[in-house]
């Protein structure tokens, strides 16, 4: 029955009989056994390309976390492990192996290798790597960089209002010049037409 409502989705969502197979094997978690070697590597890229990026707000909310819990007197492990718990997708592993790696007493360096190859947490990792030595410098970088997440959020959902402004309006623009044209212009071109055609 489940199969039947994911056939449904898929045909309603993507026209053509490949993509919804394409579709139906990604959803159903199973590659179909009709499926060619060619049309399994497109499944897998569309199922890549569908991972969502990590909601800069969340990101902001787990690096206010790190640092209460740092100035509550938790040890750095033990912290980023609460905080990875929070941070979705390739983030919240890496940071699970980061604390792992510094509760076995590793190099900070090296501890925090995973962390800096993820592009969310890689801010993270580099400032954890210059205040080594202190949870309370640690805290403070995680709280500037809260700042820091939140200000670029702002800048790019202000961005993207702007730009959708701007693509609204021609559109917009293409609607109302042909009633401008027809409503205003026309008949001020007719109306001098007729006159000077009385007039001569």
């Amino acid at each position: 029955m489940t199969e039947l409502v994911l056939l449904a989705a898929a045909v309603l969502v993507a026209p053509g009989a490949r993509t919804a197979r394409l579709r139906l094997a990604e959803m159903s978690g199973r590659p179909s056994r009709r499926l060619s070697g060619k049309q399994l590597i497109t499944a897998k890229r569309w199922r890549r390309s569908r991972t969502p990026a990590p909601d800069p707000l969340q990101l902001a909310m787990s690096w206010d976390l790190l640092g209460a819990c740092l100035r509550a007197g938790l040890p750095v492990p033990a912290a980023v492990r609460v905080v990875a718990d929070r941070v979705p997708g390739d983030g919240g592993k890496a940071l699970r192996t980061t604390a792992d790696l510094l509760a076995l007493g590793a190099d900070a360096e090296d501890a925090w290798a995973p962390a800096a190859s993820v592009p969310a947490t890689a801010p993270l990792a580099r400032g954890a790597r210059r205040t080594a030595r202190s949870g309370t410098e640690l805290a403070t970088v995680a709280a500037a960089l809260a700042d820091e997440v939140r200000t670029s959020a702002t800048d790019t959902a202000e961005a993207r209002a702007q730009r959708a402004g701007v693509l609204i309006a021609g559109p917009l623009g293409l609607c109302f010049l042909p009633a401008f044209v027809c409503l205003g212009v026309v008949p001020v071109v007719a109306g001098l037409a007729g006159r000077l055609g009385l007039s001569g």
